[in-house]
This record gives structure tokens, sequence and C-alpha cells, in this order.
């Protein structure tokens, strides 16, 4: 049995070796390690953070072309999944689709235009579509990859699990067209996966700032991820800040406060001290 890619029809063909009854599991390997190859070798570059030290991590960035696993790391956490699998759209040239079956719809909610805009995700640049079961929302997502107008795809899947056979599919519609496809998860997944990369995500306590009109509020979103799976380099878990204005992620600090905040009602001696 042969793993041969078909240039024609973006495809891997295994065939039948003559003479060969052995070493099965061997050769699925090679033709695995043939489709993974394709994959990477996709045109579409990386899709970078902005944050230099997860950009490195990654080998340069979110590889485009290829399919990324984001994870809620529970149900609570959806909110914060959603809102980075949404910030790494906004980066993407091009209208973006957003796929979700109707259960997530209702028990989740759909995308909110204001907080969008608050993204710097323009509202039209979004398709919505909603779709009855999961694998109704993997083959929309197959078919949304195909297009060379879309810049991401995001399919959201309630399951707990994922056939791997769908995953590869996506994996290669992506590398076609060098799309950025994002799977967003309501928990994570323990599966084998043909995911680049695998990411938890929690939300992670906001700053504060001090509008000179409204008084102190909360600051940009902040989200706390977990890297559990890197085709490119190490594991890593950083807490990342969306700076709406410039469209990336920084570093957060270290500390959320000052160490120490001066006193309203401080003595003037001690003020000039």
């Amino acid at each position: 049995m042969i793993a041969r890619p078909n240039r024609e029809r973006d495809a891997v063909i295994i065939e039948p070796q003559d003479g060969a009854d052995g070493g099965v599991l061997a050769r699925l390997r090679r033709a695995v390690g043939t489709i993974e190859r394709m994959v990477a070798s996709a045109p579409g570059g990386f899709l970078t953070l902005g944050a230099a030290v997860v950009d490195e991590a990654l080998g340069g960035g979110f590889s485009r072309g290829a399919l990324h696993e984001i994870s809620a790391a529970r149900e609570a956490e959806m909110a914060a999944a959603t809102g980075f699998a949404l910030a790494l759209a906004v980066r993407c040239p091009g209208p973006v689709v957003w796929i979700a079956e109707d259960m997530g719809l209702l028990e989740s909610g759909a995308p909110y235009g204001p907080g969008l805009d608050d993204l710097g995700l323009a509202p039209e640049r979004l398709i919505t579509v909603a779709a009855a079961r999961p694998r109704e929302v993997l083959w929309a997502v197959e078919e949304a990859l195909q297009c060379r107008g879309v810049g991401a795809v995001i399919g959201e899947i309630r399951s707990a699990g994922i056939d791997l056979t769908a995953a590869r599919r996506l994996s290669l519609a992506a590398g076609r067209r060098g799309g950025l496809a994002l799977l967003l998860r309501s928990e994570p997944g323990r599966e084998a996966s043909a995911a680049a990369t695998r990411w938890i995500v929690k939300a992670a306590p906001s700053g504060t700032v001090e509008p000179r009109v409204i008084g102190i509020g909360p600051g940009p979103p902040r989200f706390a991820l977990a890297l559990t799976r890197n085709r490119r380099g190490h594991p890593g878990s950083w807490v990342l800040e969306w700076n709406c204005v410039d469209q990336r992620f920084d570093l957060a600090p270290a500390h959320r406060e000052p160490v120490a905040q001066a006193a309203p009602d401080r003595p003037r001696e001690a003020a000039g001290a």
C-alpha cells in the first residue's frame, strides 16, 4: 500500500502494493505523515498574535492553512474562549464565518454587535450559520473553508469527542486555501487530534482604567491561555490582554494593580515628604 499526493484534487490516495501483506500499521503511519507534511507546507503563512514570546513559541504565530482547537476550561468559561477566537479572527482580512449548533446558541448566546465593535470586528464582517447537529457544523466548516474570500472560519462544537477523520478533513480543507480554521469547544478534548495547536482558555481578571469623566472602570479583556498541543514548538501558558486600539495581544502585567495606591485623604505634610 502506497500513499501518494494527488495534486489535481489536493488529496492523498492510499493504494495497495503488490505482495505487501504485512506492516500495515507502518504504512498507515507513513500515509498520515504525508498528509501532515502537505498541511504544514500549505500556503497561508502565519497569523501573529502580537505578543512576541507567544509568537516565538508557535514558530512564528498561528499557522494559516491549518486547524486549531480552542476549548473553554469549563462551561462557564465559554465566553472567554469565544472572545479569544473572535479576537484572532479580527486579525484576519476578509469575512469571518461563525458556525454553531442550535443548542449552543441557546445555551451560550450569539455574538453581540456592540461587543464585536469593542473587539474591533465590524458586525458586517461576521457571517453566522446555525446547524442542528455537530456533524453538520463540521460539514459547514469544511465547505466555508473552500471559499477564497473567507479569512477565518469558527466552528462551535458542544460534543465531547470529535472524529479524527473529520478533523483531518478540516485540516486539509484549510490547507487548500490557506484559511484559518478555529474549532471552538465547550470543554477540552482528550481524543487524538489533527489540530496544529490546542488551547484551553479561561477568563483572567482585567486591570482598571481611570477615564477622566466616568471614573474608574474595567480595563481591556484578559485571557489565561494554556497551549497543550503545539506541532511547531513546546507547550506553555500565558495571560494575554487584548489591545483593541492596535488589534493585537499584549502580555498582561504581572500585577493587576500597583503595589500600593496613594491614600486620597493623606495629610499635606505626608504628601510632600
